[in-house]
């Protein structure tokens, strides 16, 4: 079964309690066995919407990042991103 790949472009508009969002996503997504690949690092925007804040994080498969993203540990995380961000969030199965 191929891996997967989470890629969020995001907009932060409340620092703060985005932070509390990123700390507990960073765990939910390592406990999923997920890892990052880039992470609000640099950046050219070519086409479409800019944001910021952009991440790309591997998974095992689809349905491990989807479990993690409908996970109790992962929603906890990211009520703390709701009304803090714009963000578009999307899994895309890995070719190999």
């Amino acid at each position: 079964m191929p891996g997967a790949y989470w890629i969020a472009h995001v907009k932060v508009t409340n620092p703060e309690a985005y932070a509390k969002y990123a700390a507990g996503a960073t765990v939910a997504i390592a406990n999923a066995g997920g890892k990052f690949l880039a992470r609000g690092s640099r950046y050219v925007q070519l086409e479409g919407n800019d944001r910021a804040r952009n991440v790309v994080a591997w998974f095992p498969s689809l349905e491990a990042a989807e479990a993690c993203y409908r996970g109790p540990e992962y929603q906890a995380a990211l009520a703390h991103a709701k009304g803090a961000s714009e963000r578009d969030l999307v899994i895309v199965e890995a070719i190999e």
